[in-house]
């Protein structure tokens, strides 16, 4: 037998590098169809207003209730409305108060998860308590709560989507920062005098941003359903202007009628829906630090 030492397989396969972030992510067939779903329907929405045929709040009654067809892709309204320029304008309004909503959420989320999980004691105490209040209530219904303190509008379903996120960005960020603040670079930049906020700014935030950034693409999933689903009670987004949740309210009352009122509106949220969650999930396969593909 030889005299040569044997090395362990576990230490030869640590020893491999490992490939890039980025290359892991396109390998990745969950994040490769998510984002090409994401990045279709954020062209939509940002040109959405040059792609449109028609004017979205121009009323035709002669051509009311008309089917799909080469003139109407996808039909038009009740008002003869045409359906396809207007769930291309639907999407700048759900993505934009998406996008804002998980903003504000993830700032002021991340930032008490920060505080609460670094610090700990009675900070982490009250904050967490606070997020504990919030979580008691249903997401919707305390969006329409908060929706029915401030009022109707477009803003108001922004912050009131915020204010529905904000616990769940703040446990994500403790918990990751519980799993980083005793870790040897914390605690040699301790020792070299750093300041709390630095270290939690230099040091701790960016070594938690994997879960922050997993749960940032299921938030605008859901965020894009809440601000359906409050345009759907009428609270959110108010006519003429067009939003799929309330092309989906205007079109119930015609199902039968007019099908194609809900088809369409409804196929443009479970698209982008399904495209932010399969981001999100691949997202949270490639930054799993237990994964080597």
């Amino acid at each position: 037998m030889s005299d040569a030492a044997v090395v362990p397989r576990e230490t030869i396969e640590e020893t491999r590098p490992r490939r890039s972030l980025v290359k892991r992510a396109l390998a990745h067939p969950l994040v490769v169809t998510g984002s090409i779903i994401v990045l279709v329907l954020a062209l939509v929405a940002i040109f959405g207003r040059w792609l449109a045929p028609f004017d979205p709040t121009a009323m035709d009654f002669g051509a009311r209730f008309a089917p799909p067809s080469f003139t109407h892709p996808f039909g038009t309204d009740d008002f003869g409305r045409d359906v396809f320029s207007r769930v291309l304008f639907g999407a700048a309004v759900s993505f934009k108060v998406a996008f804002i909503a998980v903003g504000i959420s993830g700032t002021v989320g991340v930032l008490l998860g920060l505080v609460s999980g670094f610090l700990g004691g009675w900070i982490d105490e009250v904050v967490m308590r606070f997020m504990d209040v919030l979580f008691a209530f249903p997401a919707v219904l305390l969006a329409i709560t908060v929706m029915a303190i401030l009022g109707r509008g477009v803003g108001n379903a922004m912050v009131a989507i915020a204010i529905v996120y904000i616990p769940i960005f703040a446990r994500v960020t403790r918990g990751a920062v519980i799993s980083v603040r005793g870790r040897e670079f914390v605690t040699a930049a301790r020792a070299l005098g750093q300041g709390r906020w630095r270290i939690m700014l230099r040091h701790v935030l960016p070594n938690a941003l994997g879960p922050i950034i997993v749960q940032t693409s299921l938030s605008l999933a859901f965020a894009i359903l809440a601000e359906a689903a409050l345009s759907f009670f009428g609270l959110g987004t108010q006519p003429p202007e067009p939003s799929w949740g309330r092309m989906l309210s205007e079109g119930r009352s015609f199902l039968q009628q007019a099908p194609w009122m809900g088809i369409f509106p409804g196929l443009a949220i479970m698209a982008s829906v399904l495209g932010f969650n399969l981001l999100g999930d691949g997202l949270r396969d490639v930054l799993d630090p237990r994964s080597s593909r």
